[in-house]
């Protein structure tokens, strides 16, 4: 185990600015606690690694490029000790166990109340892992099927579409297809998945991590 510094160096990785800025505003009003460097995705987080040496990484999962998930993985390989704490919307069971199996230390949700980041980082620092109730509650309930299970290829592309909120027209003139075709697609999606408006699909594609919240 690492050794606790008096002064927890935490490096962020996350693509959006603003979030970078309210994570580092709320660890800055921690004493012990100092945010030496941020980076937007993952290469530039193992690029970062290479000379700077935090205790913590708190990392985003969805990120352009190389992800959360794959820098982790990475890390584990390359900086087996380094403690990496996931911040992520998507609280589903698939989501956390991926990040468990690739090494994570850590996992928080984005809309978690702000006092359970500064436990996690603290708690990681002296027991080596923090997993909320709520996280851990994710584990015990029943694995969802993956997508790639539910829906074909072709449905899973309209369906990122319909959650980036395109119309079946704007759909069907991208993908080449009649707006009624897009339109029994979205109607077979939302059978295979139990859905039955386009909120829930939105929100069915950012905990698949198929699309960014």
């Amino acid at each position: 185990m690492m050794p606790v510094t008096s002064t927890i160096q935490v490096v962020l990785a996350d693509d959006h600015e603003l979030v970078r800025a309210g994570i580092r505003s709320l660890l800055g009003e921690l004493k012990d606690v100092r945010v030496i460097a941020e980076v937007s995705d993952g290469e530039e987080l193992l690029d970062l690694l290479q000379s700077v040496h935090p205790d913590v990484v708190v990392t985003d999962i969805t990120m352009p490029g190389m992800d959360g998930l794959m820098a982790l993985r990475l890390i584990r390989e390359r900086h087996p000790n380094l403690r990496v704490i996931m911040l992520s919307m998507n609280d589903s069971g698939e989501s956390i166990r991926d990040a468990i199996a690739s090494g994570a230390n850590g996992y928080v949700r984005k809309d978690a109340p702000a006092f359970e980041l500064e436990m996690a980082l603290r708690t990681v620092m002296t027991t080596g892992s923090y997993f909320g109730s709520g996280v851990t509650q994710r584990l015990v309930e029943p694995v969802e099927p993956p997508v790639s299970d539910m829906l074909t290829e072709r449905q899973v592309q309209i369906l990122k579409m319909l959650a980036h909120g395109q119309s079946s027209k704007e759909i069907a003139f991208e993908l080449g297809l009649s707006s009624k075709t897009v339109d029994v697609h979205r109607t077979r999606i939302m059978d295979r998945l139990k859905l039955n408006d386009l909120a829930s699909l939105t929100l069915y594609a950012v905990r698949k991590g198929l699309v960014k919240p």
